[in-house]
């Protein structure tokens, strides 16, 4: 007999930061004893993670009929419905000792309808990702925002994702007095070290084996400032020679999803920067690469550029500093409690010519790459581990169950 039943309640279980967080957690739960399941209302056998699609974890959709938007508007409600809808068929069909619920809050107090405990691990406050469009989208989002902070305050436990997000938790929720915890994501690291390089290839790029790669790794969204890889690998053109210019490319590769406006329309800006740029021919784009792509990138690549500002946290550094690469990000958010400045990278001020600089340092400096990325593996161990962060995770749930089934 298991320690218990969790469900994993997520919205749309796609590619992207915050799908890779809860999968990890599923099977760091699966592996140490638990019966794992997934509830969600989307999930694109060809746009998941393969743990999802080959039957490692168990995946019921739900609620698929319900639309994204209303006339292209509207996404957070239907959202909310989605979830209210998803709640409820585990409520009356399925039987759990906890549920973890991200993303979107409202399930948690119907759940505790059902006796279930309820863990939930809030990435970001939702209403601070909201984009500001007038005055009627600031009185529709007036309720939205107060059930998002009632119903976060009805879970057993809280998690968030780094202590910058705690501190943002804290100010935008003041009326929750319990403690969130935080539980840095990690990556489940059997995958790369599974993995196979001999071989390996991309069909759409074809490297000089000397060929020197920046990667870039972000979903096609506008806050990701994807174009700031760009603008800083036209200007490091100035400080380099032609010959290690010849031999020097950037990727970009990022979660794609057709079903999103904004992913159509920025994958296009992208590719029309860097015409303007005139680095067309030194910049390749990939739409949604496989895990099995992307651990090659990693492993294939030289240094990672990291561009968003104020990130949550980035699970990206941390597959790239496993994967013993060099990480050049934003001075801000999550990358300033992952990456050292320095040591395992550069945190970089808010303009293109400082990554540029530090761009160029790693280039010509092929020991400080060298040092770099050991300093940064060095550091994932002691850090960000799998073992610790299933550890936390089973110590936490086994817990809660115990204490459900004591009741």
């Amino acid at each position: 007999m298991g320690k218990g039943k969790v469900i994993f309640l997520h919205p749309d279980l796609g590619l992207g930061g915050a799908e890779r967080l809860v999968v990890d957690a599923a099977l760091a739960l699966q592996e140490t004893g638990f019966d794992v399941k997934f509830i969600t209302s989307y999930h694109n056998h060809n746009h998941c993670f393969e743990e999802t699609r080959d039957g490692t974890l168990h995946v019921t959709t739900v609620g698929e009929w319900i639309p994204r938007s209303i006339f292209g508007r509207f996404y957070a409600l239907c959202a909310y419905l989605k979830m209210i809808y998803c709640a409820l068929y585990i409520c009356f069909f399925e039987r759990a000792d906890c549920v973890f619920c991200d993303l979107v809050s409202i399930p948690i107090p119907i759940i505790h309808f059902a006796v279930s405990k309820v863990i939930f691990y809030c990435h970001f406050p939702d209403q601070l990702l909201s984009k500001p469009e007038g005055f009627l989208k600031y009185i529709y989002r007036i309720p939205l925002n107060w059930l998002e902070e009632k119903t976060t305050s009805c879970a057993d436990r809280i998690y968030v994702n780094s202590l910058f997000t705690k501190s943002v938790f804290k100010e935008t929720f003041k009326s929750i007095k319990k403690e969130p915890t935080v539980l840095y994501p990690s990556i489940n690291t059997r995958l790369f070290d599974e993995f196979i390089m001999t071989n390996a290839k991309l069909p759409e790029i074809n490297l000089a084996d000397d060929c020197f790669l920046f990667l870039s790794i972000n979903r096609y969204e506008r806050k990701k400032v994807l174009e700031r890889s760009m603008n800083a690998f036209k200007i490091m053109r100035e400080s380099l020679s032609p010959e290690l210019w010849e031999k020097t490319v950037l990727v970009i590769a990022g979660g794609y999803d057709p079903r999103v406006t904004e992913n159509v329309e920025y994958f296009l800006e992208l590719q029309k920067i860097s015409t303007s740029l005139q680095i067309e021919n030194k910049v390749y784009f990939l739409k949604s690469p496989s895990d099995a792509d992307k651990i090659y990138l990693l492993n294939r690549s030289d240094c990672l550029i990291y561009t968003p500002h104020n990130e949550h946290f980035g699970i990206v550094p941390l597959e790239a500093m496993y994967c013993k690469k060099p990480v050049i990000a934003v001075r801000s958010g999550g990358p300033t409690e992952t990456i050292v400045d320095g040591e395992t990278g550069f945190l970089c001020d808010l303009d293109d010519s400082s990554f540029a600089k530090n761009m160029v340092r790693i280039r010509k400096e092929s020991d400080l790459k060298t040092k770099m990325g050991a300093a940064g593996f060095k550091r994932f161990l002691e850090k960000f581990s799998f073992k610790a962060f299933s550890n936390q995770l089973e110590i936490d749930v086994s817990s809660l169950v115990n204490n459900k089934k004591s009741q």
